[in-house]
């Protein structure tokens, strides 16, 4: 077909393929009906091409690994100190709860007031209980039938912690003191705990020096050596050799170490040439040992041996025994207070005697000396007596 001239009909350019919708073609012997053309099935998905070998991208690096925790000298330090105080707490606890009680301290009508500062009745008796044959005669103590039977007091201290600046005082009571016993008219003071034990004791010494005693500490034969034989002996240095002639024991003169059989003689020792006054340098020697006992407990050499506290630990239980009502703070400051003893730290003295035999208080200066104690001031030297 062709148009004027000759020349073919023109055909317009193809453009880009345009989506035409389906024309529907009619049914047959239906006019108006077209037939739906079959739905397209979907085909597979299309595939990605894979990517060559030189295109695969190289795996990502290993995480790095977090470096091992070690443990560095804070840590360590800091480890070791728990455990420490972690031991401390329990050997606390087990001595609060292991050290004997006693009612020692009792309210009665007509007791002293409370003054200033706090005061420690202690008491050294000559309790055999507890102890096998081979351990009396080891300490030369004797039976209890050869003592007389039951107990009583060898030794008898008054300890005064003031509140304020002035010095601890550590006060002797001789044991043949005649005071008056609530009850049993007048007698030795060293009756009163025969008679009556601790409460009556305390009772005995609070009417006879006109103090409150707010804190009590016991110990017996037995326990006192176990706690000196535990540290491995005291430092003593002797003047004079002591020879008892009741007991036989014999300390040599000099400067040596005191296991517990001899400890227990020197500070019981009045029957020697090396002790003339008798209950008064007994009392005497008695003060010397305790601030020596002292000041090797609590040095560094024994705290950090525990060749020495864990003998010490296991003795102290049985050893000692505290009132009801005080606790193991109560005597480690009394402890700490006495350390002064040998360095003049702590003023150290008897209660003033009108004689030798120390049977009778002077009343003046011994009311000089309970006093300044109730009141916390320092002690005249007219009521000092060593």
């Amino acid at each position: 077909m062709t148009n004027q001239g000759g020349y073919p009909p023109r055909v317009p350019p193809r453009g880009p393929r345009q989506h035409q919708p389906a024309q529907m073609m009619p049914l047959p012997g239906r006019e108006g009906a077209y037939r739906q053309p079959p739905p397209r099935r979907p085909g597979p998905p299309p595939t990605r091409a894979m990517p060559s070998r030189g295109d695969v991208p190289p795996p990502p690096p290993p995480a790095a690994r977090r470096p091992r925790r070690r443990f560095g000298p804070g840590k360590v330090l800091l480890t070791l100190l728990s455990v420490f105080v972690l031991f401390l707490a329990g050997v606390w606890v087990y001595l609060e709860f292991s050290i004997n009680r006693v009612a020692a301290l009792e309210d009665y009508e007509g007791r002293p007031a409370a003054g200033e500062g706090t005061n420690w009745l202690i008491v050294g008796s000559d309790s055999r209980e507890g102890l096998t044959a081979e351990d009396e005669q080891r300490l030369v103590t004797g039976g209890v039938e050869a003592a007389g039977g039951g107990q009583r007091t060898d030794t008898m201290m008054i300890a005064h912690l003031p509140d304020n600046d002035t010095k601890p005082t550590l006060v002797s009571l001789p044991r043949d003191s005649e005071v008056a016993i609530p009850g049993h008219g007048t007698s030795k003071i060293n009756a009163a705990f025969s008679i009556g034990g601790a409460p009556l004791l305390v009772k005995t010494v609070e009417q006879a020096t006109g103090l409150r005693i707010d804190h009590y500490a016991e110990i017996g034969f037995g326990g006192f050596a176990n706690i000196v034989d535990a540290i491995g002996g005291v430092d003593m240095c002797v003047d004079k050799e002591m020879h008892d002639t009741v007991t036989g024991i014999t300390i040599p003169a000099g400067c040596q170490e005191l296991d517990g059989a001899h400890a227990l003689g020197f500070v019981r020792m009045r029957h020697s040439d090396a002790t003339p006054r008798s209950d008064l340098d007994r009392v005497e020697n008695q003060r010397k040992f305790i601030g020596a006992l002292v000041s090797q407990i609590s040095s560094p050499g024994t705290l950090l041996n525990p060749f020495d506290v864990f003998p010490l630990l296991g003795a102290a239980p049985d050893a000692l025994t505290m009132d009801e009502g005080d606790h193991l703070h109560n005597l480690v400051g009394l402890a700490w207070a006495m350390r002064g003893i040998s360095s003049d730290g702590v003023l150290s003295t008897t209660v003033p005697v009108t004689s030798g035999s120390a049977e009778h208080w002077d009343k003046t200066k011994s009311k000089q000396l309970w006093d300044a104690l109730r009141n916390d001031t320092v002690v005249p030297d007219s009521a000092i007596m060593t």
